[in-house]
């Protein structure tokens, strides 16, 4: 099979199209071509005035070899192998390993391990997905939080309530394994060959269940309500994890796919002697346009074409103050929810469904922060500094989860804001006009500023007046990197790290692959 690349159509043009345009770029006759698949599929936006889309196609063809030589250097070439498939391998009488947490890393490493043979037992402090989604609602509209079920915590983990991107910048093989486990779980076939593929929270939620189901059918084990409050240590070796204060479980591998905002969790672990190191990360907000702007400013005249869909945007740049800001997780047609683990703090996060079809885009604004900038050497500092700002804008929005707001306009003029304009907030527990400067450090608030007029310059209407900023925004990534040596484990042997709240992944597609590769890891070290 060959890989064949550029393959360019209108937005009026059907696909079915494709293979004549391949038999002209390749100088055949269509019935040369003996298949074809779309590999990837992106949209050209560059000029406003010819916006298309670039195909590359996996094509078989009579005389593949003929047409590659004479090819070659013209974006042709043979299609790698890069098929997996995982064999049960599993030696008899081992103990089962332990997974940590049911967020991307977990399920993923359950699954690389259930296919080996290994029955792994999978622990969830949260609940069932379709019990979260009873916990998270009851929040979002009554304001009653569930400190072990959440927008954090549950079936799926943080991803479950969001975007459901799947955009990456790992280069590993594993990245289709991933894409081909939710497509049979009921992602989207799409997911496979978009340049940026997304799920959609609806979505999300049925293939996180068909994802357990397949762990559970393949001799694997899921247990919610299940928090892990103690690891059994002996000789500097795991032997056992406590669930519950109560239950203990002998096993000798135990992987910790904890998430990002499993505080009490570092706290433990912290206590048992695992060594942990701070991270830097990301604290800001979450801005607001209406969709129809960003569609007009990436789109030009067609932005209303039936085709393309919600547009989006990725933003970045670098300060003389010597911070850096970027937007992260744009959500297009989606909206703003509360993400509070915690009580008495605020948290916000950006959740679309996978039509992505409602009135506003938003993303978050970040500015980065460094371990310096939490002044204190405590392993755990990165945890405080983020609930610091969280309870003030606890406070901020009114001691009772609304979120603290301010448009764009009286943002950048330092006065607080009174009233909602043209653009309506879509945080689900209701906001609090006023002035973010009293959720967020003073070298956040000067970055966000600079940000806002140089995006200006790339989106025009970025730094809106009527645009909103809702804050904070803090879980962008762990504030914390539980160390691991080359064979993945931790100064306790046994003990696997993995994912997002381990400080080795940013965000569903990278913290998937991490819990692939210790998986992989574990089953060889088993058969030595």
């Amino acid at each position: 099979m060959l890989r064949v690349q550029e393959i360019k159509l209108s937005l009026d043009e059907d696909e079915k199209l494709l293979k004549v345009k391949l038999a002209k770029k390749l100088r055949i006759s269509q019935e040369s071509i003996l298949s074809y698949r779309i590999f990837k599929k992106s949209i050209d936006a560059r000029k406003k005035n010819d916006i298309h889309f670039v195909y590359t196609l996996d094509v078989e063809l009579k005389n593949e070899d003929k047409v590659l030589k004479m090819y070659s250097s013209k974006g042709i070439l043979k299609v790698p192998n890069v098929g997996h498939k995982y064999e049960k391998i599993a030696p008899q009488n081992i103990k089962r390993p332990v997974i940590v947490g049911t967020g991307p890393a977990g399920l993923f490493a359950g699954l690389a391990l259930s296919r080996m043979g290994y029955r792994p037992i999978l622990l969830e402090r949260g609940k069932s997905v379709d019990e979260r989604v009873v916990d998270v609602e009851s929040f979002w509209h009554e304001g009653k939080l569930n400190t072990e079920s959440n927008v954090q915590f549950g079936e799926g983990g943080a991803g479950t309530f969001s975007d459901g991107k799947l955009t990456t910048l790992v280069n590993d093989p594993r990245s289709r394994i991933v894409l081909e486990e939710f497509v049979e779980a009921g992602a989207p076939e799409e997911i496979l060959y978009i340049n940026k593929p997304h799920i959609g929270t609806d979505i999300l939620r049925d293939v996180v269940k068909n994802i357990r189901k397949t762990i559970i059918s393949l001799g694997g084990e899921v247990r919610f309500n299940s928090k892990v409050t103690d690891l059994i240590v002996k000789d500097n070796q795991v032997i056992g994890v406590k669930i519950n204060d109560e239950e203990i479980i002998d096993c000798d591998k135990v992987l910790l796919a904890l998430g990002h905002s499993a505080r009490d969790t570092f706290q433990m672990l912290y206590n048992k002697g695992v060594e942990i190191a701070q991270k830097g990360f990301s604290i800001g907000v979450r801005i607001e346009h209406a969709q129809s702007l960003i569609n007009e400013r990436q789109y030009g005249e067609f932005a209303k074409h039936e085709k393309l869909g919600a547009a989006d945007y990725k933003l970045s740049r670098h300060f003389d103050n010597g911070r850096s800001a970027y937007t992260f997780c744009m959500c297009p047609g989606g909206m703003v929810i509360a993400a509070a683990s915690e009580e008495n703090m605020v948290v916000t996060n950006g959740m679309s469904l996978h039509a992505r079809n409602m009135k506003n885009a938003n993303s978050a604004l970040l500015v980065g922060v460094t371990p310096e900038d939490y002044e204190d050497e405590h392993p755990l500092a990165g945890v405080e500094f983020q609930r610091k700002w969280e309870r003030l804008a606890f406070i901020a929005g009114g001691r009772n989860y609304k979120a603290p707001a301010q448009k764009v306009g009286d943002f950048l003029k330092d006065i607080p804001s009174e009233n909602i304009g043209e653009i309506n907030p879509t945080y689900n527990l209701g906001v609090t006009m006023t002035d973010l400067r009293q959720c967020l450090p003073e070298y956040v608030i000067d970055t966000l500023k600079k940000a806002l007029v140089a995006f200006d310059k790339n989106i025009n209407g970025f730094a809106n007046p009527d645009a909103v900023m809702t804050g904070v925004e803090t879980r962008s990534s762990s504030p914390i990197r539980i160390k691991r040596d080359e064979s993945f484990q931790s100064n306790i042997k046994g003990l696997y790290p993995i994912g997002e709240g381990a400080g080795y992944a940013g965000g569903i597609m990278s913290a998937a692959i991490d819990g692939i590769r210790v998986a992989e890891q574990i089953s060889s070290i088993i058969l030595t």
